[in-house]
């Protein structure tokens, strides 16, 4: 099953058929996924399936219906153990962008962390999950699939945060700041640390 948040909203992309009763399920091969994914920015629907029988199949079937944009990111780790965290758009995320043409997505993700944040000297030591969300660019819906690593570094210099970008903030999270970050932060950035147990 895979996860896919529209508007903060989750889309679960399943090959089961599961009798609940506040999940609306529709029929990827059949459905209309733009209105689906209107609904859900206008807060017509609140969470939904996407019922397809081969599960090997689900995601290639969405993106024939939805163009996709491969990206990457960093979960960056300090020598003291504390995150990297940016702000933008009044929610605090982690440094993430789009993959340029002729890059491997490892180059991608330390690139972006270092144009969003400041940072240098990464080192990924592990791949972790993809998250999945839809969004809108000059009027078209697009799938952006993040593939997050996790990263170390020693640096210590000036966090500076890219302002093209609209990061308003970058910081260092100790632990028990980081859950207070993630009450105003996004669903799939949630995701992250369930799997990683930072807090």
């Amino acid at each position: 099953m895979y996860k896919v948040f529209v508007n903060d909203k989750p889309l679960f992309l399943t090959n089961q058929v599961v009798k609940e009763t506040d999940f609306q399920l529709f029929l990827l091969e059949s459905v209309d996924i733009k209105q689906i994914i209107v609904k859900m920015f206008q807060n017509k629907i609140q969470k939904a399936f996407l019922y397809h029988p081969d599960e090997k199949e689900i995601l290639t079937k969405l993106k024939e219906k939805i163009p996709a944009v491969k990206a990457g990111g960093g979960f960056v780790f300090n020598k003291n153990g504390e995150v990297l965290f940016i702000f933008r758009n009044g929610k605090w995320d982690l440094p993430k962008g789009g993959a340029e043409k002729g890059e491997v997505i490892e180059e991608t993700a330390i690139r972006e962390v270092e144009e969003e944040t400041g940072v240098t000297g990464l080192k990924i030591t592990q791949k972790l999950q993809k998250t999945y969300h839809v969004f809108k660019r000059n009027g078209k819906y697009k799938l952006k699939i993040t593939h997050w690593f996790e990263m170390r570094t020693d640096f210590d210099g000036i966090l500076q945060g890219q302002e093209d970008e609209g990061i308003e903030k970058v910081v260092w999270l100790k632990p028990d700041e980081i859950k207070e970050a993630l009450g105003n932060s996004y669903e799939n950035i949630k995701l992250l640390f369930k799997e990683e147990k930072v807090i």
